[in-house]
């Protein structure tokens, strides 16, 4: 997976990307919280090694960011760290610190770590899908819920009005302009049912751009996702 890994010991940096990559992993190095930043927003990793202390931002900062962008919530921090007191770790865990490795970092120890790491976001994952599926499934209940609540509220005045509009046009005792406007109202009374028609069989839904940047369900006919 892609990790960014800031810390400003050069040779912590070497020593801790070196094992990343051993592990499989792309890694882009940086010495300090503000290009840690600047790399996270271009890359948008699932996984952030931290150094607490750097010049500038520190980690705990870098995290805080990180928490209040977007998506951020679901993002694997892991601290570098050689504070170990409780208040230090009361700290971390208020900053959105998910997971902590006290300095000098051995490799085997990190690697521990990141097999905790790797879990978590594998499972992250699995939940997010979980939840979009069930949101996809409610959406789609509820669209069938509208469509028959829809027939069951518009069939008969439609129907109705089809037969009254059908009447009129086929009058011929009628005078001609009322024969002409009654050939209009059937024509959009037929528009009407054949959109409930359409909404009644849709199995796909999908939605479109409106007005104002705003979306709607496509009854267009054609296929597509959402």
């Amino acid at each position: 997976m892609d990790v960014v890994l800031a810390d400003d010991s050069d040779v912590s940096r070497r020593m801790l990307a070196a094992t990343l990559e051993r592990c499989g992993h792309r890694v882009t190095a940086v010495a300090d919280g503000e290009a840690a930043w600047m790399a996270f927003e271009q890359s948008r990793p699932p996984m952030l090694i931290l150094d607490w202390q750097m010049p500038g931002m520190d980690g705990l900062e870098v995290c805080r960011r990180v928490r209040s962008s977007a998506g951020g919530v679901d993002v694997f921090v892991l601290m570098v760290t050689g504070r170990d007191t409780s208040t230090n770790l009361a700290d971390a865990l208020e900053a959105g610190v998910d997971d902590y490795v006290t300095k000098p970092v051995a490799p085997p120890h990190l690697e521990a770590r990141l097999r905790i790491a790797e879990r978590r976001i594998e499972q992250t994952l699995a939940r997010r899908s979980a939840e979009d599926a069930l949101a996809t499934a409610q959406w789609l209940a509820g669209i069938g819920q509208t469509a028959l609540a829809l027939q069951h509220e518009i069939n008969n005045p439609l129907m109705a009005l089809l037969t009254g509009a059908q009447l009129l046009a086929d009058d011929a005792a009628a005078p001609q302009s009322y024969r002409q406007q009654a050939g209009s109202m059937l024509e959009q009374t037929r528009r009407i049912a054949a959109v409930v028609k359409r909404l009644r069989e849709l199995k796909q839904p999908r939605s479109v751009e409106y007005v104002g940047n705003a979306r709607m369900i496509d009854l267009s006919g054609k296929t597509g996702q959402r």
